[in-house]
């Protein structure tokens, strides 16, 4: 079905490469702003609009986009055969993917919640929230290259 994408492999992972690190980073930033928007403005506030704008042009812009050429590019290449599931560190890597779109996913609804003046998260919370992708990324990073199970 994509044989005649094999010749692009390469390129196909260095799309894929450069999305999951544009990905990566809204990941780790989106819940730091998240932790001073909610710890710092004031619902309707200047701060709040001005965190507002930036929440969503990094989700609408960055993140969203680059998460769908995330997934399509993998896609081929598991498609390729770029990915073994018939070992552990295939699916753990699959998992880790899901879980961080599952985060995107959280994180967007978040957004959503600041849009709309009903945040009822603390600080603390987005903290924590800003851990999740680090611990997915190495899991993610360690099932690709050491291939360890």
């Amino acid at each position: 079905m994509v044989g005649w994408l094999n010749g692009y492999y390469d390129w196909i992972k260095a799309v894929h490469v450069m999305a999951v690190i544009a990905w990566m980073a809204g990941l780790f930033y989106l819940p730091r702003l998240f932790v001073y928007h909610a710890e710092r403005a004031t619902v309707g506030s200047e701060l709040d609009r001005t965190f507002r704008i930036m929440e969503d042009k990094l989700l609408r812009l960055i993140m969203r986009p680059a998460m769908i050429t995330a997934w399509i590019c993998g896609g081929l290449m598991v498609a390729m055969g770029g990915l073994d599931f018939s070992a552990v560190w295939g699916w753990a890597k699959l998992g880790a993917v899901i879980a961080m779109t599952a985060a995107h996913v959280w994180m967007a609804a978040r957004s959503k919640d600041f849009a709309v003046g009903r945040n009822t998260r603390s600080g603390r919370t987005y903290r924590l929230a800003n851990e999740v992708p680090t611990v997915l990324m190495i899991v993610a990073v360690v099932a690709v290259v050491v291939k360890p199970f």
